[in-house]
């Protein structure tokens, strides 16, 4: 059986159509696998942001300045003056790698 015009026409019409399909699933999926990118990348942003935000009063909650006043209220405790610190000097401990 040879193959006359109008079947040609029919195959190269399949071939299109399939190859089409393919193509447009393909779009598709960009589009899905973007739009999910696009979504975990603000996620990440949002706790990016929170974590910095979390860091930033935890630093100023173990400051000094909100700690000193703190200690002074619930214990009674107060700063030493510079008269009153006094340094030790610990007994030295030889180093193993001499002898």
């Amino acid at each position: 059986m040879t193959l006359r015009g109008r079947h040609w026409v029919i195959w190269w019409l399949f071939i299109f159509l399939l190859v089409a399909t393919i193509v447009t699933a393909r779009q598709r999926e960009a589009y899905l696998t973007a739009s999910r990118l696009r979504t975990a990348r603000i996620a990440l942003s949002a706790v990016t942001a929170n974590a910095a935000e979390l860091d930033h009063r935890i630093r100023d909650g173990t400051s000094r300045k909100v700690l000193v006043p703190k200690v002074q209220a619930r214990l009674g405790l107060r700063m030493p003056s510079d008269s009153e610190n006094i340094l030790l000097d610990g007994p030295t401990v030889p180093h193993p790698s001499r002898p």
